[in-house]
């Protein structure tokens, strides 16, 4: 028997190689092969022999020359140089082999295919192909089908996608597919950069998501949004209503809310006029030029019995019910803390411009959408003191106060608006047509005819500012050309204060347009005007316009960035936030980061800092990591945006590693950076509570000492002021989400959070947070639309989630007299006496108090007694809590939401996203509880009642604003505020 020998060197068969017999070097090569993992340093020397065996069409095996060459340049690290060998080797590179080396080679073969077919100007080596080929195949065959999945998408291979999808069918049935269908759409809409593609994928998923037994069409209506597919998506909710089956009339109902969530308002204008419903609303001037006389007919469906359904479904897309019960929630769940501003209010100079503006934005935050100016109310002469442009502040923070009181809005603010004949100032009437549109963001079908006759109808730079922000938000998104050229005209007037709000207003009306012939009418402008005001609010209104674009705003971005003007190039930075939010593309990443750190201009670098929050607001977690340096730059901008793009991505996360960065940045120097890292905590701990981030309570009082110290400077005080207004948005109901509940870019979130950014150079465009502000609250509905008393379960410890307790107020110590010392023989003796008396007297008995007094003979000690108590066991916490329909569900608490197995109620959708739920009623024949909406007498504000003063504890005394008639009532609204002009 022949012992086996181990190999200690490679240079017996490397000679092999200069042998004129190919069989010699055949078996030299074969060998090497299987020893080059071990001598691959050795046999490196002799790879240009083996690569001119390759290279020689004549030797029989050029292939096993190809795989030991790849081989050895895989040792060395020239990737490159493995990969063409590989592919040299053809059937000899074995897909299926488990080495490194071989997963390896398939990776970087993978990365080179997605590069080349994402620039189709180079010819893919077919080699490559069959590679990637026999990856796919290799997939389906271990049922891989996400990892096949994932590499399509990349690659732009819809027919693979598609493939795949079928496939799983097999494997995993009609649930496999429909996850795995589920998995595409998220990943098309993360993954997936070229807009194109991604469009055609979502056309694949839609006709798939129809070809489904039980198709998800939910996930099928959110495609189409993405799609702008209106007419398709009315397609969608007629189907379901003309199934005549009650689950596909809920699924109707739950599709028409999150519609209303997501899409804009064109969108939503016609989709309601492909509807048919019994009435239809009189078209309102601003779309005249949108709808045609045909479309504005009243469009009746087939089926009587299907009327009352697309009535319900138009008055859903109308927003009406859904603001109407997030109003409810916000108010019934109202939490603000009046302490809270109180302290505030009386630890600052009242006269000092900058923190009564600050006053009134931590106010309007507290109380967004509750309709509660009971702070307002109690503090009038506080109130009284606003002159100019704070008095602008004050008057638009009731527009986010009552955000949504739609039904109201004009009475409210009836006080304040302009009118005819009354000569009021022009501060507060501005301010009043900049909180009407506050009012109705994103609704401002009933008001924008009004804003646009104050608008034409004044020649005052101030209210025709207040009129342009408030036609901004109202009309938002409408792509309304009417609007657009009265907004133009003021601009055209070169008044700095109006112009700069008419640029903002026309990037908002046109938002996502990307109307190439308005971009020319603004960048015309921006470069003709000397106004740096206005060349800001054109810049930033042009970001606007390109909002979601991506790669078709690429010209317009290279235009602004490559501008002499610093203000111009800093509008092409937020052009890259508005088009790239959300993608987290790398090409843009990597400009922003280079712009970071090269402009010459310090706003251009801080806007591309905070542009990072906003690119990378579906991926957080990247974020502490990318700016980890930025946030210990020498540059105080570059730090103040870092800690910007942390608040904006990482808001209401809690996340440990955004607040350790933020840390430092507290202790800053620089007042600006200390203010931007008050601000970003808040964001980060909004509806935090102690239990759930230590952090909070550590926060909280951080922000009580700096506003109430006398020798912080203002701007740190105004960052904490805010910031504390913040972390207790809406009622502490409300959190700060860039993206809908579920899953999808919030358009609204990101304008108001790129407009809040704003407040750096013009105070007011901080009230634009409040778009920002999501309500919390899971509200289910019957299908009657009504709020049935219905229960569901956090299976988590109640106090996880639970409010943030309000402050306590200071009390009043008082003094305590020290008891004189007696000693225990004269309290022994005294008891003794007294004893006597009474038994000489034998009329009366001893008290419960003198029984149990501690001067009795049974306490005979020389020591006072203290009182015994029994230990009381602390009470073990429940690891459950059972919530009642219409109660706040933070995001963080969502997956613990459960519905019992025998529940009454059950959600009509798969998961529990949170927000306006269609409930399915399991026992539709039994009565059913219905909670009622708040209700109060209705006051206008003409009629208001005299403001008085009242208790903290009277807070929450307005009521919600409700529409329609009856018993239901509204807030009432707050007295005509009396301003003192200094």
């Amino acid at each position: 028997m022949v012992s086996s020998v181990s190999l200690t060197s490679a240079a017996g068969l490397l000679s092999l190689l200069d042998e004129p017999e190919d069989l010699l070097k055949i078996y030299a090569l074969e060998k090497l092969d299987s020893i080059v993992d071990v001598f691959w340093a050795e046999i490196a020397d002799y790879v240009s022999r083996i690569e001119e065996l390759y290279e020689d069409e004549s030797f029989k095996s050029r292939q096993l020359a190809a795989l030991v060459a790849s081989k050895i340049y895989y040792h060395l690290g020239e990737f490159d140089d493995s990969v063409q060998f590989a592919l040299g080797a053809g059937d000899l590179f074995d897909i299926n082999g488990k080495s490194e080396y071989v997963e390896t080679i398939i990776a970087k073969c993978i990365d080179k295919y997605i590069e080349l077919r994402s620039s189709s100007s180079e010819k893919i080596d077919s080699r490559l192909e069959i590679i990637v080929e026999k990856m796919f195949t290799r997939c389906f065959a271990d049922n891989e089908y996400e990892q096949a999945i994932g590499i399509a998408l990349e690659s732009f291979r819809l027919d693979v996608i598609e493939n795949a999808i079928k496939k799983s069918s097999d494997f995993k049935g009609p649930a496999g597919q429909l996850d795995l269908l589920n998995y595409v759409l998220s990943n098309a809409m993360t993954v997936v950069v070229q807009v194109e593609f991604r469009n055609k994928v979502l056309r694949l998923l839609v006709q798939m998501f129809r070809e489904m037994k039980d198709p998800d069409w939910i996930a099928m209506a959110q495609c189409l949004v993405d799609l702008n597919d209106w007419k398709e998506c009315s397609q969608v909710l007629k189907t379901l209503v003309e199934m005549k089956e009650e689950k596909m009339e809920l699924m109707a109902y739950q599709i028409a809310f999150d519609l209303e969530e997501n899409a804009t308002q064109e969108f939503l204008s016609k989709l309601k006029s492909e509807l048919p419903g019994d009435e239809r609303e009189a078209v309102p001037m601003e779309t005249d030029a949108m709808v045609t006389d045909e479309a504005a007919q009243p469009l009746l469906p087939a089926n009587d019995a299907s009327k009352p359904i697309f009535q319900k479904i138009q008055k859903i897309l109308k927003g009406e019910i859904s603001i109407r019960l997030n109003l409810e929630f916000l108010f019934k769940n109202n939490r603000a803390d009046l302490l809270i501003l109180k302290n505030i209010k009386n630890a600052l100079e009242s006269r000092n411009s900058i923190y009564h503006s600050a006053v009134s934005f931590a106010n309007a935050y507290m109380h967004s959408g509750t309709t509660s100016d009971e702070f307002l109310r109690q503090n009038l002469e506080w109130l009284s003191r606003a002159t100019n442009w704070t008095k602008f502040t004050a008057t638009a923070a009731l527009g986010v106060i009552h955000k949504g009181h739609i039904e109201q809005g004009m009475k409210l603010l009836k006080p304040y608006l302009p009118a005819e004949g009354v000569s009021g100032s022009a501060y507060s009437e501005g301010g009043a047509l900049f909180a009407l549109g506050l009012i109705h963001t994103n609704h401002g079908a009933p008001v924008v005819k009004y804003l646009l006759d104050a608008l034409k109808g004044t020649q005052n730079e101030v209210i025709q500012h207040g009129a342009c922000l408030g036609l901004g938000v109202a009309a938002m998104a409408t792509d309304n050309m009417d609007v657009y050229e009265d907004l133009k005209n003021i601009l055209y007037s070169d008044s700095a204060v109006a112009g700069e709000a008419a640029g903002l207003a026309m990037g908002l009306v046109m938002l996502g347009t990307n109307n190439t012939k308005v971009l020319d009418d603004m960048l015309l402008y921006a470069h003709d005007t000397q106004h740096e005001k206005i060349i800001r609010g054109l810049a930033v209104g042009m970001a606007m316009i390109m909002y979601g674009k991506e790669e078709g705003a690429d010209g317009l971005i290279d235009q602004l960035c490559s501008d002499k003007d610093p203000i111009l190039r800093y509008g092409g930075i937020y052009t890259i936030a508005m088009a790239y939010a959300g993608t987290g593309n790398n090409r843009v990443l990597k400009k922003l980061l280079h712009v970071a750190v090269s402009d010459v201009n310090d706003d251009v670098r801080r806007a591309s800092v905070t542009a990072i929050g906003f690119l990378l607001c579906r991926n957080a977690t990247q974020v502490p990591k990318i700016v980890q340096l930025l946030s210990e730059s020498y540059n105080p901008h570059v730090r103040y945006g870092a800690s910007l793009a942390l608040g904006i991505s990482c808001a209401g996360t809690g996340m440990k590693e955004a607040l350790d960065l933020l840390e430092p940045m507290l202790k800053d120097s620089v007042d600006f950076v200390r203010q931007g890292a008050l601000l970003a905590k808040g964001m980060v701990l909004v509806q935090m509570n102690e239990t759930l981030n230590p952090e909070v309570g550590a926060t909280r009082k951080m922000y009580e000492k700096i506003v109430s110290d006398k020798h912080e400077d203002s701007m740190t005080k105004f960052g904490a002021i805010l910031g504390q207004g913040i972390i207790d948005a809406g009622g502490r109901n409300v959190t700060i989400s860039l993206q809908s509940r579920s899953g999808y870019l919030n358009m609204s979130s990101i304008v108001g959070m790129a407009l809040f950014t704003q407040y750096w150079y013009w105070y007011p465009m901080a009230h634009l947070l409040s778009l920002s502000f999501a309500p919390t609250a899971i509200i289910g509905l019957n299908k009657n639309l009504e709020m049935p008393k219905m229960t569901l379960q956090s299976n988590a410890k109640p106090s996880l989630f639970a409010y943030q307790p309000a402050i306590k107020p200071p009390t009043v110590e008082a003094v305590e007299k020290v008891a004189t010392a007696v000693l225990s023989t004269t309290a022994k003796a005294k008891a003794r006496a007294k004893r006597n008396e009474k038994k000489e007297d034998g009329s009366k008995s001893p008290t419960k108090e003198e029984v149990m007094s501690p001067t009795v003979e049974a306490m005979d000690l020389d020591e006072p007694a203290t009182p015994v108590v029994a230990d009381k066991k602390k009470k073990k916490e429940p690891s459950f809590e059972v919530l009642e329909n219409l109660s706040r569900v933070v995001p963080i608490q969502r997956q613990y939401i459960s519905f019992k197995e025998d529940a009454r109620f059950v959600p009509v959708r798969k998961t529990v996203t949170g927000g306006i739920t269609i409930m399915i009623d399991r026992k539709p024949d039994e009565p059913v509880e219905i909670i009622p909406f708040s209700s109060q007498s209705t006051t206008t504000a003409a009629q208001a009642p005299p403001a008085t003063a009242t208790t903290p504890s009277s807070a929450n005394t307005a009521t919600v604003p409700t529409s329609g008639a009856g018993n239901e009532g509204d807030a009432p609204p707050p007295a005509a505020f009396e301003y003192r002009e200094d």
